[in-house]
């Protein structure tokens, strides 16, 4: 079993990219956190440490992330009932998933420079942790953050989130494991939303809410 990191260590995992994970810190403190299963040492040059999917659960606050093991099970869709608001990201950057507490950014060239180099981060954690380097599927880390995975592959793309006072896609957690709902003003959008996730590696598909008749999609990381 893993012990709790030492304050020091948890100062390094608290520094780490917020979205790929990579570390900066002494090489003994790296090594310690490689050993406690926090981190791990890619074997292409220049080595660079990133932190496994337990380093993610320690820097997002869960007590049990050494001990906790991901569950990776295949689920059939299924409609999702009343979508929850996502709790806010706490990270140096936050995906927008539209709602009317979204507000525009302070700087729309800014926040391209934020969302591109996300994305490109995100690709890079794609290769180093899918086992055969893809950069076409989504990794551990988007299953374990779907919300955000499917925001950033959408305002990545170029697509607008909804505002208080603009149209844009909502991207929503669903009771169905491994699912995001997601929607958008009109059909349109809707179907520009599901190429995206598609070509983002994900599996969209288009449902209809039986008592409100509102289209969305539900979407699902791609495995294979």
């Amino acid at each position: 079993m893993s012990r709790e990191p030492t304050a020091a260590q948890r100062r390094v995992i608290d520094a780490a990219d917020p979205v790929t994970g990579r570390l900066r810190g002494t090489q003994a403190q790296l090594t310690a956190l490689v050993r406690r299963g926090l981190a791990f040492r890619h074997p292409r040059p220049p080595h660079d440490h990133f932190l496994t999917p337990a380093g993610h659960r320690i820097r997002e606050g869960s007590p049990e992330a050494p001990q906790q093991q991901e569950q990776e099970q295949e689920q059939e869709q299924e409609q999702p009932q009343q979508p929850q608001q996502p709790a806010p990201s706490t990270g140096v950057f936050a995906a927008r998933v539209g709602g009317a507490q979204e507000t525009a950014p302070p700087s729309a060239a800014g926040r391209l420079r934020e969302v591109r180099g996300a994305w490109q981060g995100l690709l890079e954690l794609r290769r180093m942790t899918n086992p055969d380097g893809s950069t076409d599927r989504p990794c551990g880390w988007e299953r374990g953050h779907l919300v955000r995975a499917a925001a950033l592959a959408l305002e990545a793309a170029g697509h607008q989130p909804e505002t208080a006072s603009t149209p844009g896609y909502r991207v929503r957690t669903t009771p169905q494991p491994e699912a995001v709902a997601v929607y958008a003003p009109d059909a349109t959008a809707l179907s520009a939303c599901a190429d995206t996730l598609e070509r983002a590696g994900w599996q969209p598909g288009e449902y209809t809410e039986p008592r409100t008749r509102t289209r969305y999609l539900l979407a699902s990381p791609r495995r294979t």
